[in-house]
């Protein structure tokens, strides 16, 4: 019995070999030679045992040997014990490395992948790769996992929601002037000498860019030789900001998420702080750091206007408005940075760089320079170099593409004693409709969709809105600055929908895809799941909590209610904004 006991413990070290298990190997080859040499003295013992019988040899032999063989047997067994002990220590896999590679792999690859560029920072990168397993990570990990088992198993709702024939209108034909900006042709080229000097000039800039660490410039007027940034500000028109249908689109938010940051410095303007990041192509983007974690609610008692910008907002903003159909918010995307290698030591602005610390537990922290919660007490932190973050594309420059700024109508007070005249005057609307740029063309109905998409969000800092110069009145507005969206999901703000309240108009298109986006098939909390799951910070954790995408379904059916409240009592509320389109169409059944 201890023979096979030996032999199994063998079968199982040679399966389970590392460092430890060699020792148990040797422990159990020496068992074995003692084991053989035991085996042939015990068949000596026992050929001289039975010679000693058959020459009838006397009791007190015979006992010696039995003596023998229960002492050989004891032996046998003490040793038996003693492997086995040192088998459990020795030959078992470490639980804790297999079970951390089992949690939150896709966490593991975005590290990789952020953290890629930081050869600079050996101990910041190594540390900050390091990944703790926690229930938290287990229950998050088995979530996607459930999501991705349902998408395969049924169809997608994401999918089917964009198929449908309410986010595939006809847009209409573009015109020269309908499109931002353009690339230059040779008709527009000006004479063969101003045409020299700036290449010469273009030459020296090239050679002053590539030291400084910028790309080689290569773009011709092929699209093709244009990095994702410059597409998408040329696919800008005068009727959205972006095309959802469009390939680039998806280059663009990988780019974001993956390119390399070059410099970094304050973004001017604004209360809180922000960071406008370069890259080497020539892009660049507006950074809002984590300020808080993605559970935590706004407090009841705060005012809207002291409330935190939120990261996370950023970015379930931009989902938000391209499940809506409006295409109005610059691509936004999240990624983790390295706090020391991908800001400390690249940046080149004082004011921020003198802000820099290490928090008493050891954590990298900065706070910059703004008007609001930029001090010590409300520092941001890196955990303890990993910091999250949302990061949206930059529009074009204010010279080539400039933007007008317009007080909202129905802004806030931003006071703690003062009400805004719209709260306090029911028939506020008929006053707005006659005063320019409300009183003709969609400047109206493009606000009443602002206010949708903030209540849906619970974005009460809306009190300035963008539209771009060049298309005058007749284009869309800019919905830019969401950070101090879904800071609530308990409670709703119905003020944010006065301007539906007040003047009952809405567009056909918004409320059709108000009522699909209402039904099952095409529930707004299940596509809005699934497209931040999309987003590269999905690997750390959702991006909305599920009180949140709760909130989402509330708010929703609460808008379509104020709806039906105006059909009630008025009969043009809807504005038809698809004639032509098929009347088979037009109810998402």
């Amino acid at each position: 019995m201890v023979f096979f006991l030996c032999c199994s413990v063998l079968y199982v070290c040679v399966h389970v070999w590392d460092a430890k298990s060699r020792k148990c190997f040797i422990i159990i080859r020496i068992l074995l030679s003692v084991q053989f040499l035991d085996f042939k003295n015990h068949s000596v013992v026992a050929f001289l045992s039975s010679s000693m019988v058959r020459q009838n040899v006397g009791w007190s032999t015979r006992s010696i040997y039995l003596a023998l063989a229960c002492l050989s047997l004891t032996l046998h067994l003490l040793l038996a014990i003693f492997c086995l002990s040192v088998l459990q220590t020795a030959c078992v896999l470490p639980a804790s490395s297999f079970h951390s590679t089992l949690s939150s792999p896709r966490m593991d690859t975005r590290h990789h992948q952020s953290f890629s560029h930081s050869p600079s920072s050996s101990d910041a990168s190594s540390s900050s790769h390091e990944l703790k397993s926690s229930p938290q990570n287990d229950k998050q990990t088995l979530t996607g996992a459930r999501n991705v088992i349902q998408k395969v198993n049924g169809r997608s709702k994401l999918e089917s929601l964009f198929n449908h024939p309410l986010y595939n209108l006809p847009h209409p034909q573009l015109q020269e002037d309908d499109c931002l900006l353009r690339v230059k042709t040779d008709e527009d080229a000006e004479d063969a000498g101003s045409e020299d000097e700036e290449r010469e000039g273009d030459i020296k800039n090239d050679s002053e860019c590539q030291e400084e660490g910028y790309d080689k410039v290569t773009w011709t007027r092929d699209v093709e030789t244009h990095p994702p940034w410059l597409r998408f500000h040329l696919g800008i028109s005068r009727w959205e900001l972006y095309n959802r249908k469009d390939p680039n689109l998806a280059q663009l938010t990988h780019y974001l998420a993956t390119q390399r940051i070059l410099s970094v410095v304050q973004k001017t303007g604004g209360t809180q702080l922000k960071l406008l990041l370069s890259f080497p192509n020539y892009g660049q983007a507006l950074l809002k750091p984590m300020k808080q974690s993605r559970d935590a609610e706004t407090d009841v008692n705060l005012f809207y206007f002291s409330d935190f910008e939120r990261h996370n907002a950023e970015i379930a903003a931009f989902h938000l408005d391209r499940l809506l159909g409006f295409n109005r918010i610059p691509p936004v995307v999240g990624r983790l940075i390295n706090v020391t290698s991908e800001i400390r030591e690249i940046t080149t602005d004082h004011r921020l760089s003198r802000t820099f610390f290490t928090s008493p537990v050891g954590n990298i922290c900065f706070y910059g320079q703004c008007e609001s919660y930029c001090s010590t007490e409300h520092p941001v932190c890196g955990q303890p170099h990993a910091l999250e973050v949302s990061l949206a594309v930059m529009l074009p420059d204010l010279s080539l593409a400039p933007r007008r700024s317009w007080r909202s109508p129905w802004r806030r007070s931003y006071s703690r004693t003062k009400l805004a005249r719209w709260q306090k005057d029911p028939a506020y609307c008929n006053k707005v409709k006659q005063t320019p740029p409300y009183n003709h063309g969609t400047r109206l109905l493009d606000l009443i969709d602002m206010a949708v998409l903030d209540f849906l969000m619970s974005n009460m800092d809306r009190h300035h809105y963008e539209t771009f110069e060049k298309f005058g009145n007749e284009t869309f507005l800019l919905h830019l600055d969401n950070g101090r969206a879904f800071g609530r999901h308990s409670r709703d703000e119905p003020s944010i929908l006065a301007p539906l309240q007040q003047c009952c108009r809405i567009r056909r298109s918004t409320f059709l895809r108000l009522h699909l986006l209402s039904l099952p098939d095409f529930r707004l909390s299940d596509v809005m799941r699934e497209s931040l799951a999309q987003d590269p910070l999905a690997g750390v954790a959702p991006l909305l909590s599920e009180p949140h995408l709760t909130a989402l379904d509330r708010r929703l059916a609460t808008v379509l209610k104020v709806v039906q409240t105006c059909q009630d009592w008025q009969s043009d509320v809807i504005y038809n904004d698809m004639e032509g389109y098929d009347e088979h169409d037009q109810h998402p059944d």
